[in-house]
């Protein structure tokens, strides 16, 4: 059995999609579709850039699921491929839209503009410069969430992605994550402070909690066709209503990637495919299993390998 996952925000690049786009009507059909939807060229800045802006979270969220849910749609009307089979879909954050999107729980146009609402609610959460990320690796959960329990009053930092068996990162004001780093260096863990504009996932987000959840339930979603793993408790997601409250949750909590990809295993799943830019999540998914099939879909030569 199959499952279908979609990566999150770090694996954008100038010029992805490009291949699809100068080969296929229907890549091309969805980047102008995602131009008047969001009433600004996104397809230039994902093919031309440049970088700097494309980094920006409000775009780098759009365009990391257009050019996802693109190589999705190839794949199905150009090369027939079912991927409808698949036993679960799931994505790592912003990937968690992709992947509810082409499992026909939202519609191409709303997934584009709450992304778009999303990426800007996360980013303007806590004034540049004040929030941060690190990760961590090497080491357990359970003994960085000891660490943080025994430093609780020194300083706050939260675990914002367990992604794999030693890597881990976490989110929290800047003062309190050089606190964090110290710690660490004393205890011999090795860690790396992120290059990222805001500290996603932890409760400095709350304000675009707020943001979300307005949005969010205004937003029509369906009973789609193919069971989705949240983030938030890493378990199937059981029908559109609680899938709305996990999203909303979903900003502050912990990304579980790594508890999602064993429970998808542990629930006959032994080949992975990865759809979307980048090939993050393939990398992530050998440190926790070695013995899963994974394949990486993001050319027209992957797609042409590609054995379901």
């Amino acid at each position: 059995m199959f499952s279908v996952i979609f990566p999150g925000q770090g694996s954008q690049i100038v010029g992805m999609g490009k291949e699809f786009y100068d080969k296929f009507n229907v890549a091309k059909d969805l980047f102008k579709q995602a131009d008047d939807t969001l009433n600004f060229s996104i397809s230039k800045l994902i093919l031309d850039g440049p970088k700097e802006e494309l980094n920006l979270t409000t775009n780098t969220q759009p365009a990391i699921y257009l050019v996802s849910y693109l190589i999705f749609s190839v794949m199905k009307k150009e090369f027939n491929l079912d991927l409808n089979r698949a036993k679960y879909f799931a994505g790592h954050s912003l990937g968690e839209y992709s992947a509810l999107s082409c499992g026909g729980y939202l519609d191409f146009p709303d997934t584009l503009k709450i992304l778009r609402i999303r990426g800007d609610a996360m980013q303007n959460s806590v004034p540049k410069g004040q929030g941060g990320m690190v990760a961590v690796l090497g080491s357990t959960v359970e003994l960085i969430e000891k660490i943080l329990e025994e430093n609780k009053e020194n300083f706050k930092a939260e675990i914002a992605n367990d992604n794999s068996e030693g890597q881990i990162v976490l989110s929290g004001k800047i003062d309190d994550l050089e606190k964090l780093i110290q710690i660490l260096k004393d205890a011999s863990i090795k860690n790396i402070m992120l290059p990222v504009s805001a500290p996603f996932h932890c409760n400095l987000m709350n304000k675009a909690t707020k943001i979300m959840k307005e949005e969010l339930n205004k937003l029509n979603f369906k009973n789609g066709q193919n069971k989705l793993i949240s983030n938030v408790t890493a378990n199937e997601i059981k029908d559109s209503e609680e899938l709305k409250n996990l999203l909303i949750k979903q900003i502050e909590n912990r990304v579980r990637w790594r508890e999602s990809v064993i429970n998808m295993i542990q629930n006959n799943v032994n080949h992975f495919i990865e759809i979307g830019p980048g090939k993050v999540l393939s990398g992530l998914i050998k440190r926790i299993n070695r013995d899963v099939k994974i394949d990486t879909i993001n050319s027209l030569g992957d797609i042409e390998k590609l054995k379901i």
